[in-house]
């Protein structure tokens, strides 16, 4: 797929969704374990995102590093805007900031096997 092709789909993918992972593996198979942790937070919190594996086409990987203009994978993408990636993720989560920054977006939460709703669906 050419460069722009690729552009153009990942900024159709960003913009179609809430929350884009881009990440290296599927969101039932993690490949890495940075992959893994964003997975892992984003379905404790009960957040519908796109999963995009960016090891089974090396031009969406080259892409995604070209679109955001940072070489760290997972990336995750509220809302059309580029959260962070791992490190960012795992501080927002231990912070509780995560939650807040989804639900702030309009992001629905259900909190996973807690039966638990977000305080902003409460």
């Amino acid at each position: 797929m050419g460069e722009d092709l690729v552009l153009q789909k990942i900024q159709k993918e960003i913009a179609e969704n809430d929350v884009v992972l881009y990440m290296r593996g599927t969101p039932s198979a993690p490949c890495c374990g940075y992959s893994a942790s964003v997975v892992r937070a984003l379905k404790e919190l009960g957040v519908s995102f796109l999963g995009v594996d960016v090891l089974s086409d090396p031009s969406v990987l080259a892409g995604i590093r070209r679109y955001s203009n940072w070489p760290d994978i997972p990336q995750l993408y509220v809302k059309g805007s580029y959260l962070g990636s791992s490190d960012i993720v795992k501080e927002l989560e231990e912070s509780g900031e995560l939650e807040e920054c989804l639900t702030s977006q309009g992001i629905a939460c259900n909190h996973e096997g807690t039966g638990k709703a977000c305080p902003a669906q409460a």
